[in-house]
């Protein structure tokens, strides 16, 4: 005892001072390292729930989907925040928030106009013919965008606002952009970016159409031609071109407002006799004439002429012939989920 005395009195004061700090810190490791296993054990469970609640919501979704068909606003707001795909047209993806917006503009103007003149039976059946249609649709317009950036066709969003105010005046009327807004989210449950994005695949798929239907563009020509050389006379192109171009008649005054197109819009701006030389159909399937027979301040008579697009046609039935369109989703399984 005495002799550990001796060694303690020959340690300095600084000696001292730092064994007294090292029991201090070796007693209070005691309790830092079990608090820090705890918060490591904190943070590697929540991180397993967090990944377990993802893949409950992924595989759900995945479900909900691709498997049973729901087609909620939900779904569609995820799709347009997710890349995700409905099938594949040539080796190009198709959207499934284009699909979903086809499915519902449709089934939205249905809803509201005559839903309730169907049984059960009969809307379910409905509900599966626009699927298909939305679902070709979206595979269609996939395939005009993969054309497009192959034939550096593009399309701006000054040209986007450009249709967008033409769609605000169709008919001559001066609508206000909210009031035209309403009336498409009432009718066809759409907002502005979802009615632009529908202008926008009008526009890139319309533009490559015109580039790559050769036979549409030169009857489109001769029929300029024509019109030119016999005064604007219709029936004459009609008894030269034949089945190629397809001529139509109002048999009378009609609503300057009419969806046809846009040749009500366009005979409006003309006089009589005088003819509108060549534009594109508002759905981009084709060139239209328009001769102004009379009109009055809000009906309009007129006769048409209409060159189709159909090239693209053609080639879109092609890759369906070669197997180059796959589908993610089973449209023929009864869907009875909304």
């Amino acid at each position: 005892m005495k002799l550990l005395s001796k060694k303690e009195d020959k340690k300095t004061e600084k000696e001292k001072v730092e064994e007294r700090r090292e029991e201090i810190l070796a007693k209070g490791r005691k309790f830092k390292y079990p608090f820090q296993w705890t918060r490591h054990r904190i943070v590697v469970n929540t991180i397993l729930i967090a990944l377990v609640v993802f893949a409950m919501i992924f595989v759900g979704g995945w479900l909900a989907l691709y498997r049973i068909g729901m087609t909620d606003e939900l779904l569609f707001n995820i799709t347009k925040v997710v890349p995700l795909s409905v099938a594949s047209v040539d080796g190009e993806p198709v959207r499934f928030s284009d699909y979903l917006m086809f499915y519902r503009s449709s089934m939205t103007s249905i809803e509201r106009q005559s839903g309730s003149q169907f049984d059960e039976n009969s809307f379910n059946e409905l509900r599966a013919e626009y699927k298909r249609s939305a679902l070709t649709e979206a595979e269609k317009y996939a395939y005009a965008t993969k054309l497009a950036r192959e034939l550096d066709i593009t399309v701006s969003p000054e040209e986007v606002a450009t249709e967008f105010d033409r769609h605000l005046k169709i008919g001559g009327v001066d609508r206000s952009e909210e009031g035209f807004i309403k009336i498409i989210k009432d009718n066809f449950g759409l907002d502005k970016s979802e009615y632009e994005r529908m202008l926008y695949l009008t526009l890139i798929k319309a533009k490559v159409e015109m580039e790559i239907d050769k036979t549409a563009n030169q009857t489109a020509a001769q029929v300029e031609s024509i019109l030119a050389s016999n005064g604007n006379d219709y029936q004459a192109v009609v008894d030269q071109l034949g089945d190629k171009i397809i001529y139509e008649e109002t048999g009378g005054l009609v609503d300057s407002k009419n969806i046809d197109g846009g040749r009500a819009s366009e005979a409006m701006k003309l006089e009589p006799d005088q003819s509108s030389g060549r534009f594109v159909s508002m759905n981009g399937d084709g060139y239209y004439f328009v001769k102004l027979i009379n009109k009055t301040d809000t009906e309009v008579n007129f006769v048409s002429i209409k060159v189709p697009f159909t090239e693209f046609a053609k080639q879109f039935e092609g890759l369906k012939a070669d197997g180059k369109i796959s589908e993610y989703i089973n449209l023929t399984a009864e869907d009875t989920t909304e």
